[in-house]
């Protein structure tokens, strides 16, 4: 019998990152940077996170746009709502 599934560990596809919610759990963002995940909490803990942090107890959330603009991914131009949209 194999052990424990492997956790996903493949780049992020464009397409994949502009799908993110607004906010995002450490290990996601720490598998956009490609980064380990004693690396991410490490630095989430000594405040030098290259991303700003929300903090929620003992739980961090990476603010999107910012993981985005860390990683030079445009960011998609925003429109306004179509007046079916707002309704």
């Amino acid at each position: 019998m194999g052990g424990p599934v492997a956790e996903d560990r493949r780049a992020f596809t464009i397409h994949e990152l502009y799908e993110l919610p607004a906010a995002v759990d450490l290990m996601t963002a720490a598998r956009a940077l490609h980064m380990g995940r004693t690396t991410a909490y490490e630095l989430a803990r000594r405040g030098e996170f290259p991303c700003r942090l929300l903090r929620y107890g003992t739980t961090y959330r990476v603010v999107t746009v910012d993981l985005l603009k860390l990683l030079g991914v445009p960011l998609p131009e925003r429109r306004e709502p179509t007046a079916t949209e707002t309704a």
